[in-house]
């Protein structure tokens, strides 16, 4: 497989700049999504490493070697697309051994490889079917196995999963991911779903307007934001946000107020923060208890899941928070509620929209609130 190395990439059409000098490394065997929302230059930078996008600025290199002015078919790259573009007309097998009838590859080699990728992918015993004849699901397996008897350096994905229903995404995530372990394949796959971001990546490069965000694992990300952006894109629910107010500031901790008056002591170092400043609470959905203490609100909407349930609930200056609790909670639309913050599983955001560095590790899920105070 290969390693990418990419270089203040940039990308200009016209006077506008969608990809705004983008550093990042890939290394052998990852598989990095890029994530983001629409516009943000994620299928844009997929598309300038595999060629079908000129390079404006910077350097693209693949195994080290400078890939900017060599042609999409002989950067040893294959990329399944949005759309799965079979061939009506052909087979399963023929659609898989096109591009190797193109390369003028033997029919005998053409076959071994069509049929071992076909058992890869559990498609052996689709090969004499025609496309209209398959599932939304085997047809992206062909689109796939279509790249894979090409014995690519590297895999591109496209957003291969946003034409299929919801139950399908699971079962394709599932069977990708499972092909990546098999294949040991360097692979960068492009989605706006953060859930599939989260399932299948060893690394996440969050984009946002054209610029990396945060690049890490999908659990360094979900616990170590680095910014607003990405505390409220990585994460279902997203990170609740709320605005506060820096009451109290110490050695390794800073405590700020928060609707209701209650003080929250958040385990951050206090890197320029003052009393009386303005800042932004994050806390995840789970890590609010609906309790006898806390911030007071009222629900306005109940999700029952079974195993879980989601609260949301209006705090009644503005703000609407989302809670996790077990899937037996009583609790109704209209009742009254208090939230008990985890403290130590909160993050503090300064009015740039940064993390303040955590003094401590996060909390994991389990840990039981810490005790909060009310402001006298």
């Amino acid at each position: 497989m290969a390693t990418l190395s990419l270089q203040n990439i940039r990308k200009l059409y016209s006077t506008f700049e969608a990809i705004k000098g983008v550093d990042l490394e890939i290394e052998d065997k990852d598989f990095t999504v890029f994530v983001g929302p629409s516009g943000c230059g994620k299928t844009t930078l997929l598309r300038m490493i595999a060629g079908l996008e000129e390079i404006s600025g910077g350097d693209l290199l693949i195994d080290g070697q400078r890939m900017n002015d060599v042609g999409p078919a002989d950067r040893g790259l294959a990329m399944v697309f949005q759309s799965y573009a079979l061939y009506p007309h052909m087979t399963v097998a023929d659609n898989m051994a096109f591009a190797l009838r193109l390369a003028g590859v033997p029919k005998a080699e053409r076959n071994a490889k069509v049929l071992e990728a076909a058992k890869t992918l559990q498609l052996d015993h689709l090969l004499h079917r025609r496309p209209k004849e398959l599932s939304g699901g085997q047809r992206q397996r062909v689109a796939i196995g279509r790249s894979i008897v090409r014995n690519p350096k590297v895999f591109l994905f496209d957003e291969p999963l946003s034409n299929l229903d919801a139950a399908l995404r699971v079962q394709m995530r599932v069977e990708i991911a499972k092909l990546h372990e098999r294949l040991n394949a360097t692979t960068i796959y492009v989605t706006h779903d953060q859930i599939e971001a989260m399932t299948m990546a060893t690394k996440i490069v969050v984009l946002n307007g054209g610029r990396i965000e945060q690049v890490g694992s999908p659990l360094e990300l979900y616990h170590h934001p680095a910014n607003m952006f990405v505390a409220g894109f990585i994460g279902a629910p997203k990170m609740n946000m709320l605005a506060a107010q820096v009451t109290a500031v110490g050695a390794n901790d800073v405590t700020v107020t928060v609707a209701g008056g209650i003080a929250v002591r958040v385990p951050v170092l206090p890197t320029g923060l003052r009393v009386g400043d303005q800042v932004t609470l994050g806390l995840r959905p789970e890590h609010l208890v609906l309790g006898a203490e806390g911030i007071p609100g009222r629900a306005v909407v109940a999700e029952h899941l079974g195993a879980q349930s989601y609260f949301y609930v209006d705090l009644g200056d503005g703000q609407t928070v989302i809670v996790q609790a077990d899937g037996q909670n009583r609790t109704q639309v209209h009742d009254q509620v208090r939230l008990a913050p985890n403290e130590t599983a909160c993050h503090l955001f300064g009015q740039d929209g940064m993390a303040l560095p955590r003094s401590t590790p996060p909390a994991n899920d389990l840990a039981p609130p810490t005790p909060i105070r009310a402001v006298r």
